[in-house]
């Protein structure tokens, strides 16, 4: 089922306020919205018409206002909002779904992925929305919980997860440029405003924009209470298969059985690691920088250098901790005189670590959160003079301390002896010095992410998130296929300006070449 709910102007809305018109062929409902979402804080937009009580189609006056918008700069109108439920929810009757501590642990926020698509070349905007609509409906019967609520128990004080068919948040849009006009490398200056407003009766929102060019881009923002990457992931490329008419790969298990042993307990030095803390501390996490958030493209051939300088002496290195030891080494040439220490963290998925001494079991399918963040700490005088095959090996170690059952099974016991309430890392919340945190998304679809309409040009992912305790990156396959990488960071002007203006170039910040555009 799809419900919309079409953006009216102001002197519509009272009179249309109480009508209803249903489709019975479509399961479709229209109602009037009395408000308009806006998000443009540059360039306000025109509050465009619903096609009713004789008012020009929405078409024609989204065409008027990017028109009128044309020399504004770039803007964004939202038309439409449609709540897209699950097609069938017969074989999932209305439930609760108790979140597991390592879900506790991750939090609420938001956590968006950013595509990019040229023009479909035989199929107008309105099919491809319809297509996109009508094959979400089936996903979210596999994948049930994300149509539900998040809504914070009464008793326990924590959050869970109605499982009721309640529905996802799709919005259309329209911009006022085409797609080879954006600034894929300042991505706050081409998000910012951009996206419509977190409305938290949905944990899953999805913003479909339409661009001058024909081309589409498509943000899919996700409550991190639903999962991590891997289960996104997984969510967005079930959604691809059933949009191309293919058998999803994957049966979600959706049981949350990450539990605490009795009695709980954990190795001291997660004390260290990790924190309770108030939505205060969380919203007034220090900062001593201006952070950016910026795109960049990587080259196959440099990660494919940065490896083999790593590799010495027959010891392997993965790819990413040979791209570790590089970020390190640069940043810690950025950091203030009077720190002699300087940190690096990871995040760490806990699926191929757990239950290994079980063969009949898997969590290759695991719908939640299976995350921990691990650090590793290094002198400021070893970071600077050590070979990158130096920081490499140090890298290596600290990740090495989390990928284990014993660390997980750890955490999730040190989150049930801290229950209930927020808890971080410290390291994320701002306590402990100058740090980064690398994220990898090397499994993370990019190319597959075909909805019937042609494969993305770019993929990544973004965050509204304000304030962060730490510098950040991800990293992830690009779209072209070839080895190729895209990174998103948050970082310090001067760490940005230090990885921009390094001889070895490895950061490109990102451009319509990089994308073929």
């Amino acid at each position: 089922m799809v419900i919309f709910v079409l953006m009216v102007p102001p002197l519509l809305s009272d009179a249309l306020q109480n009508i209803l018109i249903t489709d019975p062929d479509r399961q479709m409902h229209i109602t009037s919205y009395s408000s308009v979402i806006k998000r443009q804080e540059e360039y306000p937009t025109e509050v465009l018409g619903s096609g009713l009580c004789n008012c020009p189609s929405i078409s024609s006056m989204v065409s008027m206002a990017i028109e009128n918008q044309i020399h504004d700069g770039f803007s964004v109108i939202f038309t439409q909002n449609m709540v897209v439920k699950a097609s069938s929810s017969a074989s999932s009757p209305p439930h609760v779904l108790t979140l597991s501590n390592l879900d506790l642990l991750s939090g609420r926020f938001p956590v968006t992925y950013f595509y990019v698509y040229r023009k479909p070349p035989a199929e107008s905007f309105a099919s491809v929305l319809n297509g996109l609509t009508s094959s979400l409906a089936d996903t979210l019967t596999h994948y049930y919980p994300f149509a539900g609520r998040i809504v914070t128990n009464a008793k326990t004080s924590e959050p869970e997860i109605i499982c009721d068919n309640h529905g996802a948040l799709v919005v259309e849009a329209h911009a006022n440029i085409p797609l080879d006009e954006l600034d894929y490398y300042n991505l706050d200056q081409f998000l910012q405003g951009k996206l419509v407003s977190i409305n938290h009766e949905y944990p899953l929102h999805v913003q479909v924009t339409n661009y001058t060019c024909g081309g589409i881009s498509i943000t899919f923002t996700f409550d991190h209470a639903l999962g991590d990457a891997s289960s996104f992931g997984r969510f967005l490329l079930a959604w691809s298969e059933i949009a191309q008419g293919k058998t999803i790969s994957c049966i979600p298990d959706h049981r949350r059985n990450l539990v605490a042993r009795s009695p709980p307990t954990y190795d001291p030095s997660l004390d260290d690691a990790f924190i309770s803390c108030s939505i205060e501390e969380i919203a007034n996490i220090p900062t001593k920088h201006t952070l950016l958030k910026l795109l960049y493209h990587i080259d196959a051939s440099s990660v494919d250098r940065l490896q083999r300088l790593s590799c010495v002496d027959g010891v392997k290195r993965t790819k990413i901790e040979a791209f570790s030891a590089y970020i390190w080494k640069v940043m810690v040439r950025t950091i203030e005189e009077s720190e002699t220490h300087c940190k690096m963290g990871w995040l760490v998925d806990g699926r191929t670590r757990m239950c290994r001494d079980d063969p009949n079991y898997s969590m290759a399918n695991y719908i939640g959160n299976v995350l921990s963040v691990v650090f590793g700490e290094a002198s400021v005088e070893d970071l600077k003079r050590g070979s990158l095959s130096d920081v490499a090996r140090i890298v290596h170690g600290a990740i090495a301390k989390a990928t284990n059952e014993a660390h997980f099974l750890d955490l999730i016991d040190w989150v049930e002896s801290h229950r209930p309430g927020l808890m971080l890392s410290r390291i994320v919340l701002g306590r402990g010095g100058p740090a980064l945190v690398l994220s990898s998304g090397r499994r993370f679809p990019v190319a597959e992410m075909n909805f019937g309409f042609g494969p993305p040009v770019l993929g990544t992912v973004c965050t509204t998130v304000e304030k962060i305790g730490v510098g950040y990156m991800n990293q992830r396959p690009s779209a072209r296929g070839d080895g190729s990488w895209v990174v998103s960071a948050i970082l310090w002007p001067e760490l940005a300006d230090a990885l921009e203006s390094d001889p070895e170039r490895i950061f490109q910040p990102m451009s319509r070449t990089h994308l073929g555009l």
